[in-house]
C-alpha cells in the first residue's frame, strides 16, 4: 500500500499552516511534490518578510523550481490548504504545475470564482481534501484575531 496519499501530503502543508499561525501569519502552508518526494515547503510570510507577495504557494514555487533547477514543474503536485488566490493561481499556471490539491475553498479571493481559468490548461484540480482540517486553521486563526 503506497503511504503517499493526498491526505498524506496535506497533512504536512497543515504542518506549515500550524507553522505560520504560530508566526502571526494567516495559517496556509504549501508543499511541492515531484516523484512522491517533498521537494518544498512553505507557510505564508507577508508580516515577517513585509511582503503582500510572499503567499505559501509562491514561496514554495520558488524554493522547487531552485531545487529543480527549471522554472517550470510539469512533474509536480502543489498541495496547499486553502484554495490559491488570484495572484498565486497566476502563478502556478505559469510554472505549469501539473496537479493542484488544496483543502479548503476561499469563496472570497479564492481563484475559482475569479479567475478559474487560471491554471495551465492540462493542470488537474482537486479540491476538498482534508477541508475540514484546514478550514478549522484558518478559522481559530481569525477568531483568535478578533
Amino acid at each position: 500500500m503506497n503511504p503517499f496519499t493526498d491526505e498524506y501530503f496535506m497533512k504536512q502543508a497543515l504542518v506549515e499552516a500550524r507553522q505560520a499561525a504560530l508566526e502571526g501569519e494567516v495559517p496556509v502552508g504549501a508543499v511541492v511534490v515531484c516523484n512522491n518526494k517533498i521537494i518544498a515547503r512553505a507557510h505564508n510570510q507577508t508580516e515577517r518578510l513585509n511582503d503582500p507577495t510572499a503567499h505559501a504557494e509562491m514561496l514554495a514555487l520558488t524554493a522547487a523550481t531552485g531545487v529543480l533547477g527549471a522554472k517550470y514543474l510539469p512533474e509536480c503536485t502543489l498541495y496547499v490548504t486553502v484554495e490559491p488566490c488570484i495572484m498565486c493561481a497566476g502563478a502556478i499556471g505559469w510554472a505549469q504545475v501539473s496537479t493542484i490539491v488544496y483543502g479548503a475553498s476561499d469563496e472570497k479571493r479564492g481563484f475559482s470564482l475569479f479567475a478559474p481559468k487560471a491554471m495551465h490548461p492540462k493542470a488537474v484540480v482537486k479540491k476538498g481534501i482534508l477541508e475540514t482540517e484546514c478550514a478549522a486553521e484558518m478559522i481559530s486563526f481569525f477568531k483568535k484575531k478578533r
